[in-house]
């Protein structure tokens, strides 16, 4: 075995020798170059900002840099910094056109190098760094992310402000050279006629108004040709399902989607998809800020899911997104792990309620029960049908009703919502709706008052979608729907009901327990203070009501580090955090006051319930 072990060692040695030789890894270029260009951007800012900086020891490193470019080091430190800013992100994504991007900027920068310094340090590193890129050009092969035509009105708004901002710092970085004392109002309209190309009101000794006038020009023409590039550049859409995608999901649903309660809602419109090369499983997702989101288990046959997973991953490889998967189950959570090396953390429990285990009676059940007699007794009746079942004209309303008794300007909802109501292609879903005769007019949606929508869940299974109510309305509707589309169950064929998702629910009913110890009681404080704006813990024990049994639900991701980004990305999904530019002049529709009790999707496939 010694010899064994010896033999090992020594052809260790010359595998490591030729590691140094060969340099940083490969896989290390983009993040090294990455880093790089972050650094090189924020010197040559500092350099064309600070003039004690760029007489300091530190400049003499800043002029060999690529970017510095001798006499006009001010303006064009200030512009080369921020596109190495601006590119730097890029690089570490193993983006293609930010590599494209750097092998010009390059040879510029050693050029102007060369011409303007004589400085052959400086040409040395440019070229080494450029050859690093060629030589290593394999890994920058990223496609481009979805983007749209906004991509430039949000430059204009994030690079205008900070050129306004880093112009206050040019024109106050000089307070020996300036003539007289300019006010704050001064200097912000002297940076504004100075982004334009004009001058501004704050005079200055000894040259200096060139150099901050040309720093000024430099941001001001780089905040408008890359605002100009972004709006004339090709439009890269996000993924959408084809008529042709739907029609194989609903194929793959109508065989395996019993297996998973949230596959009805893989037919999200938003949504893209890649299948199997057998065509026998898929998986949908959407891409946000650069995160690749899959929600739920894989459709169709568990033997063809690797297929449809290896190809999700090559699609993640292929635009360097994160790939990450909300809320897939235990056996889901297991694939995905053993055929990718991905990580997996339990997110919450599912609530399911079986029918027949289903009633009112009994202790447990009192609260409910009573509430729902109160409302009963007060003149509401219900009714669960089909959506099929429904007129047009009443689909409509209740499509109208919904929309207006939304409680938010954006629809929420990923994971465990499917963004319609009333679709021909939809008929198998269940609708329930409350009604109640008022006195006098009718309101613009008739005795309407409250609805919940289900999806099916394979052919005797059904999945909380939404639930919306008008403000008016008694409190509970809720729990009154829920218990009439329970009761209604077993006449339209349904054994299972899958109500809403409850984050760290597990979490949360451990820590109240006797005996919980002291980091678990920490944790569900934490929890319970985060509900104030989430609604986790109201939303477990809304479900609890009713007696369910728990299914766990899991994150699965690639690296801890990328948690944070994921869970962002999911918000944003969910609807949680908006980004999409504002728009004032847009006509807004009359509503309804705002339910004072709803359910709706929210983050990582929740289900918001706010109770009475």
């Amino acid at each position: 075995m010694s010899a064994t072990i010896d033999g090992d060692k020594s052809a260790l040695v010359p595998e490591c020798a030729r590691r140094i030789l060969r340099g940083p890894r490969a896989e290390s270029v983009p993040a090294l170059v990455g880093t790089a260009c972050t650094f090189i951007g924020l010197v040559d800012i500092a350099a064309g900002v600070f003039p004690r900086f760029r007489h300091s020891r530190m400049h003499a490193l800043a002029e060999v840099l690529p970017g510095a470019l001798g006499s006009f080091a001010a303006a064009l430190s200030l512009s080369a910094g921020v596109l190495l800013l601006l590119l730097a992100h890029g690089l570490k994504r193993h983006k293609r056109r930010a590599w494209r991007a750097a092998v010009i900027l390059l040879p510029a920068g050693a050029a102007a190098q060369f011409v303007y310094r004589h400085s052959v340090v400086g040409v040395l590193l440019s070229l080494a760094l450029l050859a690093l890129l060629l030589r290593h050009r394999g890994q920058f092969a990223a496609l481009p992310d979805p983007r749209s035509r906004w991509k430039a009105l949000a430059n204009f708004v994030l690079m205008g402000a900070g050129s306004i901002g880093l112009g206050l710092v040019v024109v106050s970085a000089h307070p020996g050279k300036v003539i007289g004392s300019p006010s704050l109002t001064d200097r912000l309209e002297h940076v504004l006629f100075g982004l334009l190309g004009s001058e501004g009101p704050v005079g200055y000794e000894g040259g200096v108004d060139w150099t901050v006038a040309y720093s000024l020009g430099a941001l001001g023409l780089l905040t408008a040709v890359t605002t100009i590039y972004f709006a004339f550049r090709p439009e890269h859409p996000a993924a959408r399902l084809t008529p042709d995608d739907e029609a194989g999901l609903r194929d793959l649903l109508e065989r395996h989607g019993g297996r998973d309660s949230l596959g009805h809602f893989a037919l999200r419109r938003d949504k893209g998809v890649v299948f199997s090369p057998s065509g026998k499983a898929a998986v949908t997702y959407r891409v946000v800020s650069g995160v690749m989101l899959a929600s739920g288990d894989p459709i169709g046959d568990v033997e063809a899911w690797p297929g449809a997973i290896e190809r999700f991953m090559d699609e993640a490889k292929a635009h360097s997104w994160t790939p990450a998967v909300m809320g897939c189950s235990e056996t889901g959570g297991q694939v995905w792990t053993r055929e990718t090396g991905l990580d997996a953390l339990e997110l919450g429990d599912e609530a399911v309620v079986d029918v027949a285990d289903f009633s009112l009676s009994g202790r447990a059940m009192r609260n409910v029960r009573q509430m729902v007699k109160r409302i009963e007794r007060n003149g509401y009746e219900t009714r669960v049908r089909r959506a099929r079942d429904l007129s047009d004209a009443e689909l409509e309303r209740i499509r109208r009703a919904a929309d207006a008794w939304r409680g938010t300007d954006t629809e929420r909802g990923f994971s465990m919502a499917l963004g319609r109501i009333g679709d021909p292609s939809d008929g198998d879903s269940v609708i329930a709706t409350a009604h109640k005769a008022e006195d006098g007019e009718p309101g613009p949606y008739g005795d309407l008052r409250a609805v919940l929508h289900f999806v099916p869940w394979g052919t005797d299974g059904m999945s909380l979608d939404l639930m919306r109510r008008d403000r008016s309305a008694d409190p509970g509707m809720n729990e009154l729907l829920i218990v009439a589309a329970l009761q209604a169950s077993p006449k339209l064929g349904v054994a299972r009901v899958s109500l809403n998702f409850a984050m760290f629910r597990s979490a949360l009913a451990r820590g109240e327990q006797l005996g919980a110890g002291p980091v678990l009681r920490v944790w569900r404080g934490l929890l319970v203070f985060l509900s104030r704006w989430f609604q986790i813990e109201s939303l477990y024990k809304f479900n609890a009501k009713f007696r369910p049994r728990w299914e766990p639900r899991f994150v699965v991701f690639r690296k801890t580090r990328d948690l944070p980004r994921i869970g962002f990305a999911a918000m944003q999904a969910e609807g949680f955090v908006t980004l999409a530019v504002p728009r004032p002049f847009r006509r807004r529709t009359a509503r309804a006051p705002r339910p004072c009790a709803h359910i709706r999707p929210v983050a990582a496939g929740e289900h918001e319930a706010r109770a009475a």
